[in-house]
Parts: C-alpha cells; sequence; structure tokens
C-alpha cells in the first residue's frame, strides 16, 4: 500500500521531473513573453511627485546648496566615481556640453560625437547622467542627484560635481510625462551659478501609439495627418513649462525638434524616399526595418543617425549636409545606406528651420544658420 509519505516523495519527483523536461526553447519563450508584457507597460504616465517639490527651497541637506569642493568630494565617495572633466574654452566653436535623459535620448547622445568629430569640430564628449524611462527625466536626476526625497542623503552628485568646478556651454534635456517648469529650472539655476553664458536644450521627444486609444491593425492607418496629430498632442504636452522656461531664463532654452525630425520622416516615408525602410512602426507592420521598433517608441534598428544629425544641427546650427564624410561607413548596399543617411541629413536641417522653439533661420539657404 502507498503511504502517505511516499505518496508526496513520488508527486515531487514527477512535478520536478515535468519542470527539469521543459525545453530551453519554451523557457526563452516564457520568458521573452514576459519581458514583452512589461514593455507593453510601458514607462509610468501617473505617478507620485514628493510634495517637496511645491516647496520654496530644496531641504538644507540637499546637495546643491554645498561649495563646488563639498560637493566633489560627496561625488567621489559614491560607488563607481570617476575623475571630473574639465576642459579649456575650444578655439574651434565646439561645445562643452553636459546632460541628463532616458532610451529615447540614447541614439542622439550616441551618435553625436561621430558626427560632431565628422564636420571637423574637436568636441569632448558630452557628461551625461542618463537612466531608462522615469529614472532618467529631470526631476528623477535632480533627486538622485541632490540625495532628497526618494534618496533621501544617499546623493550621486556626478552632474552637479561636474559643472560646478568646470566650464560648460551647455545642458541638454530629455522630457517626461507630466513634466513641470520647476523640474527644468533648478538645473538652470545651478549651471547658471557657476556658468552663467550656458544655454539648455529640450527634445520634444515624438509621436507614440500610447496616445491612440488603440493600436492600429495596419499601417495603413499610420497616415502622415495622423502623425501630424499626434505630434501636436505631444507638443501642447510640454509647450507650457518651455513657455516658461524661456520667459524666466531671457530665450535660453532651445527646442531639439526630434518629433517634427520623425514626422518628415513618416511623409519621406510615404514619399518612397527613405530608401530600405520597409515600414513606420513594427509594433505594428511588424517590418525590421521601421522607423519605430517598439509599443512605447524606441528608434528602429539603422534610424539612430537621425537624431544624432538633430541634436547636432539645433546645437551646431548647421546643416549635416555639409559635412562631406562617410560618418558611419554605409555602403550603397548596407542598412542604412548612403542614399539614406543623405536623407536623415537632410530631414535633420528641415525639422530645425520648421521648427520655430529651434529659433533657427536660414534666409540665404547656405545650409549654416543666420
Amino acid at each position: 500500500m502507498l503511504t502517505y509519505r511516499s505518496f508526496i516523495s513520488l508527486l515531487i519527483l514527477v512535478v520536478g521531473a515535468a519542470i527539469v523536461s521543459v525545453p530551453r526553447s519554451v523557457s526563452a519563450q516564457l520568458r521573452n513573453k514576459a519581458g514583452r508584457a512589461k514593455a507593453q507597460q510601458g514607462a509610468p504616465r501617473t505617478f507620485a511627485v514628493d510634495p517637496g517639490w511645491d516647496e520654496s527651497r530644496f531641504p538644507e541637506h540637499a546637495v546643491c546648496y554645498q561649495s563646488p569642493q563639498a560637493i566633489a568630494a560627496i561625488y567621489a565617495k559614491t560607488k563607481g566615481a570617476k575623475p571630473l572633466k574639465s576642459y579649456d574654452k575650444p578655439t574651434d566653436g565646439s561645445l562643452r556640453i553636459v546632460g541628463t535623459g532616458h532610451s529615447f535620448m540614447s541614439p542622439g547622445y550616441g551618435t553625436l560625437p561621430k558626427i560632431v568629430a565628422a564636420a571637423g569640430y574637436d568636441q569632448p564628449r558630452p557628461v551625461t547622467h542618463v537612466g531608462g524611462g522615469m529614472t532618467g527625466s529631470a526631476r528623477y536626476k535632480w533627486e538622485q542627484e541632490n540625495g532628497i526625497f526618494q534618496f533621501n542623503r544617499k546623493p550621486k552628485p556626478l552632474l552637479l560635481a561636474t559643472i560646478a568646478n568646470a566650464q560648460w556651454d551647455a545642458m541638454m534635456w530629455g522630457p517626461y510625462y507630466n513634466d513641470r517648469a520647476e523640474y527644468y529650472s533648478c538645473w538652470t539655476d545651478f549651471c547658471l551659478k557657476y556658468n552663467p553664458d550656458m544655454v539648455f536644450y529640450l527634445s520634444d521627444a515624438w509621436p507614440q501609439l500610447g496616445q491612440l486609444p488603440r493600436r492600429p491593425t495596419s499601417e495603413s492607418e499610420l497616415t502622415v495627418e495622423l502623425v501630424q496629430r499626434l505630434a501636436k498632442e505631444k507638443r501642447a504636452m510640454f509647450l507650457e513649462s518651455f513657455t516658461q522656461l524661456n520667459r524666466s531664463y531671457e530665450d535660453r532654452v532651445y527646442v531639439l525638434p526630434t518629433s517634427q525630425a520623425m514626422v518628415l520622416a513618416v511623409e519621406y516615408y510615404h514619399q518612397g524616399k527613405l530608401p530600405g525602410v520597409q515600414g513606420i512602426h513594427k509594433a505594428v507592420g511588424g517590418k525590421e526595418r521601421s522607423l519605430w521598433r517598439d509599443q512605447l517608441g524606441h528608434l528602429g534598428r539603422g534610424i539612430e543617425a537621425l537624431e544624432g544629425y538633430v541634436f547636432y544641427a539645433a546645437l551646431y546650427r548647421r546643416s549635416p549636409e555639409l559635412i562631406d564624410k562617410n560618418i558611419f561607413g554605409l555602403t550603397d548596399d548596407s542598412y542604412p545606406s548612403v542614399e539614406l543617411d543623405k536623407a536623415f541629413r537632410k530631414i535633420a536641417w528641415e525639422a530645425v528651420l520648421s521648427d520655430p522653439l529651434a529659433r533657427i533661420t536660414d534666409s540665404d539657404g547656405d545650409r549654416i544658420a543666420d
């Protein structure tokens, strides 16, 4: 007769064998499915913000209130701290840049150094403190760097130490949901305290499928008119904060018109002017070579340089079309190809000229800002 203890032992053996016998391919599929499910959730759009942001002053232990030497000492004690960067003022017009940002900024940050170098500038590599989604937002990074609110007394002042102890020309940010002007003015005030001539650049991101009540069933729904409407809705989300910042800081804040660039890219695609690009959105049409690759709206493979060209055009006020080098070692048969790269350069200049918040004009058409 099978005793209770024997039955339990047998049951454990059977279940254990079943678990062990699950093929690796199935396990991988389960992990991938879980990963896709997590990605579908997207970056949080509603979240609690510490009420301290409504106060007239941050907590007294905020790192921003310390001296430059004290800030550097605090940073030096953090895990993974590296020597602070400091550069003499470039004589060739190069910019010394610091910045925050999330994954939507990564393609631009990653390609900009090569683009600038190909243009003949000896630009120092930007010093950035980035993160994924909300963790790369200006608000989150300010709290993290200062050791306040959710990071109470646990500061990591990489940018604060860098800004306070060296000279810089510009700061760049990526936007996030429910942004407020004060999430940027704190950075602006701190920068201008030590670098009074600095200017600031805010990327406006681009349209996302999450703006729609449902995901399109076909790319035929992704018309130029629809993408333009979504871009206008995105612009409205941060326009008030942007306007407040420029009112407070004498028009020192400029837009990095990545949204306009992607709207133009959709127009170019529908006109057959993006050789090699197979679709608009992989999450809708399933094509690998698409402008966007997932539900969240990350740029598709091979599209990264477009954002870098927009950054370059906005920062250096020159068209990347004037760069006569094959920056990324492309060929006629590669993806992206030489011709697609030319289209990206043209789109970038069109984007900065057509977005009034980039404040660039080119009245004589020489592809250099007036």
